[in-house]
C-alpha cells in the first residue's frame, strides 16, 4: 500500500522513501531535535535506511506510518509528521492505538509547521481512515509540543513514567465527525 500525499498551504506530507534516508539520519542525529525523545542519535547512514525501510513496511502492515513533511516553496525536507499504529509496544499500558508524532529539523522550529503537518494528519485520521480516537505522548518538559497538541483539541488525560524514569503525557481527541 502508499500512503496517499497531503498538501496544506505551505506543506507536503508525502510517503518517505529510500533517497529520504540522508534527511532522516540529519533529523535523528541532532541532539536537540532528540531532547524530549528516548531514541539513541543515529550515526549511521545503514541506520537511517533501516528506519525508512520499518516506516515502509509499516505503510503495507498498517495502511499508515509517518509522512515526510516538505515545504512547498522549495521542496526542503523539514521533517516528518503523521501517524502510527503502535501495536508492537505497550506504552502507558496500552497497545494497538493511533499514534500522532511529529519531528522537525530545529532551523524549521516556531514556524508553524508542526501544528499544520500534525493537523493534516489528525484530518486524515478521522475523516479518511475514520479512526475513533488519536493519541499522542509527550514528555513533561516538551512544553512546544504540548501546547502545538492542545491547539489541536488533543487532551491530556494521563501522566504516566517510561522506563526512562521520565515523566510522560498521554493525550486523546475522539473523531468529531
Amino acid at each position: 500500500m502508499t500512503l496517499p500525499t497531503i498538501e496544506t498551504p505551505r506543506l507536503l506530507l508525502r510517503p518517505i522513501e529510500l533517497i529520504d534516508a540522508p534527511s532522516i539520519l540529519a533529523l535523528d542525529s541532532d541532539p536537540d531535535v532528540l531532547r524530549y525523545v528516548p531514541n539513541a542519535p543515529l550515526s549511521t547512514l545503514a541506520e537511517a535506511t533501516a528506519i525508512v525501510e520499518y516506516i515502509r513496511a509499516q505503510y503495507q502492515r498498517n495502511g499508515i506510518g509517518r509522512w515526510v513533511v516538505e515545504r512547498k516553496e522549495d521542496g526542503a525536507f523539514i521533517g516528518w509528521c503523521g501517524l502510527k499504529l503502535v501495536n508492537e509496544t505497550e506504552c502507558n499500558g496500552r497497545t494497538n492505538y493511533y499514534d500522532l508524532g511529529y519531528r522537525l529539523l530545529t532551523r524549521y522550529w516556531g514556524c508553524g509547521y508542526a501544528s499544520e503537518a500534525a493537523e493534516a494528519s489528525l484530518r486524515y485520521g478521522f475523516e479518511v481512515l475514520q479512526l475513533p480516537v488519536i493519541n499522542a505522548t509527550v514528555m513533561r518538559e516538551n512544553r512546544p509540543s504540548c501546547r502545538i497538541l492542545q491547539k489541536l483539541g488533543l487532551a491530556k488525560t494521563a501522566e504516566f513514567v517510561e522506563a526512562d524514569e521520565a515523566v510522560w503525557y498521554w493525550y486523546e481527541r475522539a473523531n468529531p465527525l
